[in-house]
Order: C-alpha cells, then structure tokens, then sequence
C-alpha cells in the first residue's frame, strides 16, 4: 500500500511503492530488453472491458524471477519483464533549500517555540496582518537587499494563509514523522544510493504538449467512421493520429510498452488514457463514463513558470471551460490542486466551484519531506512553501442519488496532511487512490484532469499525460 501510516493529522505516503505497486509487468511473447512495439486495434465501446477498480493491486507472477534485461522463451509460456521506477527520483535525502546565513539569527530559537514569539503587525493601504518574528526579520532582509515596498497584496494575502495553516501543518508532520521514524520508513541518516544516479536522465526532452500542438493540423476525423476507443493489444498495429483522437485503453493484466515519435512508454494495466489539449476533448466526452472521483491539476498561471517557459499555463478563465458537469457523476468527488498564491485558491472555492455546481467541503495540504522527515522548504519561507493545497469538494445535485451514493463512506474531513517524500521531477504528484479510497465507495470510476502519469483503474487526460511513464524513468528489475 501507498500508505505507510494512517494518524487523525492525515497520512504518510510512500509514493514511489505506489508506482511499483502498479503492475509494470510485461507478459506478453514479444517482450525483450530492446523494447516491445506499440501493438493497437480499434475496437468498439461494447467490446471494452470495464476499467473500474479504485486501487488496483498489481497481477501475480508466475516462474522464477529475472533479472535485468532477461527474456524467457519457452514453450508454452510468454515472456515476462518488469520494470520499477527509478528509486533514486525520490532520494531526498536534504532539504531543497537550506536556511541562508542572514536567516539564521531568527532560528536560533526551536521552531516549535514560534507560536510564544512576540508579532508584529504589517500592512499597507490594504489592511493589517499578524506575522511571527520570524517572517518579520526575513521580510526585513528582503526590504533592505531587494526593494522599498517590503511586500504587495498578494504577499500579505499569502502570510495571513500561512499564519492559519502554519501550527496545523508543522504538528500533523511531526506526528506523522515520529511514526514513520518509528516504523524504519524514514531515516535521521541515509546512505548514499548508487553510482547509477549519475547515468539517471534528469530531463528527458518531451514533445507530447508540442505533438497535440501539431495534431490540430491532422485532417479532421469523421466520428461516424471512428470509434472512441483503441484497445493496446499484441500484433496490431496503428497510426499516431489513432492514438491523438481516441481513449487507448489496456484492459490486459500486464503492461504495454507503446512507441510514440521514438520514444518508448509505459502503460500500466488496467488504465485508460488520452492524449490530447484542452481544445480536444470530445473523445473523452465519446467515452461516455461518467466519474465519481475527479482530480484535477492544471497548469496554473504563475510569474515563475512565466520566466522559465517550462510549460504552458491556463487563464482562470480556460480552467473554467473544461466541461466537468458532463464528466461527473452524481455526487463526484472532486480534488484540486491548487497552488500557494491566494488568489487561485480564492478563484476555485468562489467562482470555480460554483460554476461547476460543486460545494467545497475541505482543504487538504500535501507536505514534501526529506527522508530524514525535514521539510523540504524552511515551513517559513516567504518564497516557496513546503506544502501544496488540495480544494475538496462533492458535485451537487439528486438528493436521493447523493445520499445513496455516501452510504457506507465516511464525509471529507476538513484539514487533513497527505505527507510524502517528493518526487524530484517536476509537478509528479503524490497518488491520491489510497487516501481517497475510505470517502468513495469500491470500484467507482476515476478520472484524473491535465495527468502527466498513469495509474490502474484511472483514465487520464492531457497534453503531457505519458510523460512520467517514458521508459528511461524505469529500470528492469534486478532480481
């Protein structure tokens, strides 16, 4: 299970067991070390099965176990490989930042003292906020080494935020730590990895949002002659328009390897998948699936993503147009990542939600932590923060069919952690199926909004939406 340690604070995550807990096991006769050929045939929608688990488990092996790059062949058995994620991703083992020498002076004292320090009030034209002497100092630093005005709205917004959630978030992680601590999951010191994480690929260049970009000027498909799902099967095969204009779907117990512009992917079993931008989304619609758990994380628009052209970004007003209501079920769970500028989170919960039809029940904090259980981000820091926020929310509609639907599952408690060790590749998010898993019922339908990677049981959408599952991110198990 993804879920190292369950307390009342929320949940310590061990997000890399999830990944290769998700079954990518290639079973079929064609799989060898120099990779498997993206195999498709079109199939109609009554010929698909069902992909429906919530939390699926990974399928069994049979025979002994290979090792690295190793293909049996022998009569009357397939092949088998299988591939884990790369464990040096989430080798984390101290903070991204560490406290610069003029911040030092403010903690000298335990951080665990902050909440007796004397505050000071700041404002401007605005209003008045309360911060810690901590963030006053650091607000002093920045005032004399960067500008006159020490800070704007959305800077005191963003400190009036942090003054609320700072004491929550800093006590839920340490009881979460301490367990995991405990249990040997986190360690105080951790050994080096293997030289291996020199040869790792930090950035593997990925053309998927440019090749959507690109398809827009394919020839125009007539849905009359099209179906909405490709099923990735052994000895067919198809063209990349096929896989840019329909749901690709493996409803095998084993993964498959498909081949996209040269580049190699996985595609876990038991998952569903389209590749398309926000302006192509009628083959999902063609889906005809109605969701009972929707996360979403788009790429908001911000100053730093701006400046490093990274990836591209949607207004608040492009967010607003992705058709969720005709995507959801009746009482869907919906969870949204939202970054830490006050001014998005204020645009989900008033003016997103609403129009959506959606009531917003909770917010949720994702901490990333060393794997030592510091925070990756001194918790004070006026630049980043070492948590996200998740905005929970239920779609309203039948009453009847709302309360049928919440039988037996418990409500979404307010204020809850979702702690992890981070990724060190950017924007993967830690897998929500087990923390979710107790408010839906068994085996609903699940769909995940602007995905970068896969899971069983998920369909996923976006531009980028195989870009965590490129093969160089994996290895072959070493038996």
């Amino acid at each position: 299970m993804s879920v190292v340690h369950r307390l009342t604070a929320g949940w310590l995550v061990d997000h890399l067991s999830f990944i290769n807990q998700c079954g990518y096991e290639i079973c079929d006769s064609f799989a060898h070390p120099g990779g498997v050929t993206r195999n498709t045939s079109v199939t109609s929608n009554e010929d698909c099965h069902s992909v429906s688990t919530f939390a699926a488990t990974p399928p069994s092996s049979d025979g002994p176990p290979n090792g690295p790059g190793d293909a049996i062949e022998t009569e009357g058995k397939r092949a088998k490989m299988r591939y884990v994620f790369r464990e040096e991703f989430f080798d984390i083992s101290k903070p991204h930042i560490a406290a610069a020498p003029e911040e030092r002076l403010c903690q000298e004292c335990p951080e665990v003292c902050f909440d007796f320090l004397p505050f000071y009030f700041i404002g401007n034209d605005h209003g008045m906020i309360r911060i810690s002497c901590s963030c006053y100092c650091f607000l002093l630093i920045l005032q004399k080494r960067k500008r006159k005005c020490v800070f704007n709205q959305g800077e005191l917004d963003a400190l009036e935020y942090h003054s609320k959630v700072r004491k929550l978030i800093r006590e839920g992680t340490l009881h979460l730590v301490q367990e995991g601590l405990k249990s040997g999951f986190l360690h105080r010191t951790t050994a080096k990895l293997s030289c291996k994480k020199n040869n790792v690929p930090q950035r593997i260049v990925c053309g998927l949002a440019e090749l959507c970009e690109m398809a827009k000027q394919f020839p125009a498909v007539n849905e009359s002659d099209h179906q909405a799902v490709c099923v990735l099967e052994e000895e067919t095969s198809s063209v990349e328009q096929d896989l840019l204009s329909c749901i690709m779907e493996n409803s095998s117990n084993c993964a498959k390897i498909i081949v996209l512009m040269g580049q190699k992917y996985l595609v876990p079993p038991k998952s569903s998948f389209l590749l398309s931008d926000i302006s192509c989304l009628q083959p999902l619609l063609n889906y005809k699936k109605k969701y009972d758990v929707i996360v979403i994380d788009p790429p908001w628009e911000n100053k730093s993503v701006k400046r490093s052209n990274r990836y591209s970004h949607l207004s608040s007003w492009q967010i607003k147009q992705i058709p969720l209501p005709a995507l959801a079920a009746p009482n869907c769970l919906v969870v949204m990542w939202v970054t830490n500028r006050q001014k998005h989170l204020r645009f989900v919960k008033d003016e997103l939600y609403p129009h959506w039809s959606v009531k917003t029940l909770a917010e949720w904090h994702w901490v990333k932590i060393t794997t030592a259980g510091e925070f990756v981000l001194p918790l004070n820091s006026l630049h980043k923060k070492p948590y996200e926020v998740l905005v929970l929310g239920r779609v309203q509609g039948d009453v009847k069919e709302a309360l049928r639907k919440s039988e037996g599952v418990l409500p979404i408690p307010e204020h809850k952690l979702i702690v992890s060790i981070p990724c060190s590749l950017h924007s993967h998010k830690p897998p929500l199926a087990a923390v979710l898993a107790e408010f839906v019922k068994p085996d609903v339908e699940c769909l995940e909004l602007f995905a970068r990677n896969l899971q069983p049981g998920w369909t996923s959408w976006g531009n980028e939406v195989l870009k965590f599952q490129h093969i160089d991110y994996f290895t072959l198990q070493n038996e």
